[in-house]
């Protein structure tokens, strides 16, 4: 998460934010791969992962916290590209990332809108 949060706000590619984060102090305990392969994915289709999210907003993307919106991203990828990780671990992650990170009630807003977004890409999982 902090990763897509500094490539929001900062702008910088992936390479440069990996090689950054890989400098801090628990990084080695990281699976190195999974980390390189949601930077780079969610990087690479933000677009349409701000298209599943925006349907599900009562504002703009533009107008999402930065945390708010870097912990929407990371569970849109993950729900859209990763359905071996059952949806609900997927929002339980981003709800207590919102928690950590995010405002008083980021996470009550996280986690409505990837229960929405979950509805519409895992729905043979909701049943």
């Amino acid at each position: 998460m902090q990763a897509v949060y500094q490539w929001i706000v900062a702008g910088e590619d992936a390479g440069a934010i990996e090689a950054h984060l890989s400098d801090s102090p628990g990084f080695e305990l990281a699976d190195r791969a999974h980390f390189s392969e949601l930077l780079a994915g969610t990087i690479r289709e933000a677009t349409a992962l701000r298209e599943q999210i925006a349907a599900h907003l009562d504002r703009r993307v533009e107008d999402l916290s930065p945390v708010e919106h870097a912990v929407l991203l990371l569970g849109a990828y993950e729900l859209v590209r990763h359905p071996e990780i059952p949806y609900r671990v997927v929002i339980n992650e981003a709800v207590e990332l919102a928690k950590t990170f995010g405002g008083t009630d980021g996470f009550k807003y996280v986690n409505g809108v990837l229960d929405r977004v979950a509805s519409k890409v895992r729905s043979a999982e909701l049943g």
